[in-house]
């Protein structure tokens, strides 16, 4: 299983310069492979191959005059730059083929200087490494600094460079880890230890035992600091420095909002995956939610998030990671005795079973109809629990009653 690790650099003026011309030779070499495929579809010509593309772009474009200094930086990040732009083609052929998931990918477009985020990737190739004293050596830009967090668990095969919209510079390895060591570090819970999760926006989840994590809200919480920011930001002069640092003061107060919530997100779901040998939860649709009214508070929950986290690590670690669809009415039915009671509002954060009597808490129930749907309660005897389905009411949205032949004697 491969993954990344990041970590924070402390490169030097000197570096940052070498680092910031690597970063515009690789956006050229991006740039000028979308060009010549972009000049070869409008000549209706076959798109040229990579190999080509590679003699043409970097090979004989440092022997010229305008391209000179392609020289001055590492081959490998100029030859990464072009398999990057081989696959963005690739992801969008494919998407218009139906054959890649997810919402469709557009054409590559061309890269700029003012793009949020720079990246250059090392492989193996480039000769790079990790200093005795704990520095990353790069070839033709230095040993740069490196605030190591924790130790990296195997050789990595190759790191990327990146220069953030908050002006901070980051190295993330690529690790292929071993499943057997990684499982062999934790502990294996109760084998039928298991939870369904309802996440919600009064509470960030629910547990099917009960337990209510509150939601943290960074967003709202940074909202002044980002208010005054912004404000800042707009009274200044465009084109001016002023300007530029402003633009810096708003990415850095975002940007610690955005890490606030991932460090949230990887405790709670290292925590949850730790304790519990499977784990149930919700696909919600977020794009549909982050249309309504609630947008800001659906992003600032940052679900998707969460649910990723939840799913490598599931994989990572030997649990069974489940979603329930998202059109299981998990607030409608009743988890004592299965009768769904029908669609509620919002504000219903408390509702009887009109079936059984039994009083629930809307997002406990919903919770626990998660641990159901997804066939993780089991009973005494070992089966698991979901319960029956039960004919609707006459009384419940939708229904148009029971016919006259399917009523019971």
């Amino acid at each position: 299983m491969q993954l990344r690790y990041a970590f924070r650099l402390y490169p030097e003026p000197g570096q940052r310069a070498a680092l910031a011309g690597a970063f515009g030779c690789a956006r050229v070499v991006f740039n000028d492979a979308v060009r010549a495929r972009e000049d070869a579809r409008a000549a209706q010509q076959p798109y040229p191959k990579a190999a080509v593309l590679s003699q043409q772009l970097i090979t004989h474009a440092k022997n010229t005059p305008e391209r000179s200094w392609l020289g001055e930086v590492s081959s490998v990040v100029l030859q990464q730059a072009l398999r990057d732009a081989e696959a963005a083609y690739r992801n969008f052929f494919a998407s218009l083929k139906g054959e890649r998931k997810g919402k469709r990918v557009g054409a590559p477009r061309f890269r700029s200087r003012k793009d949020s985020r720079q990246a250059i990737r090392f492989t193996t190739n480039a000769r790079w490494k990790i200093t005795s004293g704990g520095r990353l050596s790069l070839p033709k830009i230095g040993d740069v600094k490196v605030k190591w967090s924790r130790v990296l668990p195997a050789v990595p095969s190759s790191v990327t460079v990146i220069l953030g919209s908050a002006g901070r510079y980051f190295a993330s390895f690529v690790i292929d880890t071993d499943v057997d060591t990684d499982r062999a570090r934790w502990t294996e819970p109760d084998p039928e230890a298991a939870i369904g999760i309802d996440l919600g926006l009064t509470h960030f989840a629910v547990l099917s035992d009960g337990t209510k994590i509150d939601s943290p809200r960074f967003l709202r919480r940074a909202e002044k600091k980002l208010k005054k920011a912004q404000r800042e930001l707009s009274r200044k002069q465009k084109g001016s420095r002023n300007r530029a640092k402003a633009r810096q003061k708003v990415a850095r107060a975002h940007a610690g909002v955005a890490d606030a919530r991932k460090e949230f997100h990887h405790q709670l779901s290292t925590t949850l995956i730790r304790e519990n040998q499977a784990v149930a939860v919700e696909d919600l649709a977020v794009a549909g939610l982050a249309r309504t009214s609630l947008a800001k508070s659906v992003h600032d929950a940052g679900w998707s998030q969460f649910v990723t986290m939840l799913e490598y690590k599931a994989q990572r670690y030997g649990r069974t990671f489940v979603k329930v669809g998202r059109f299981e009415p998990t607030s409608q039915r009743c988890s004592t005795c299965g009768h769904r009671d029908g669609p509620k509002p919002l504000a219903v954060r408390e509702w009887t079973c009109r079936a059984c009597g039994t009083v629930h808490d809307r997002d406990h129930n919903a919770a626990i109809n998660v641990k159901q749907a997804a066939g993780l309660a089991v009973s005494a005897c070992g089966a698991p629990v979901r319960p029956e389905p039960v004919l609707a009411q006459r009384e419940e949205t939708g229904s148009h009653g029971i016919p006259a032949g399917c009523r019971a004697a």
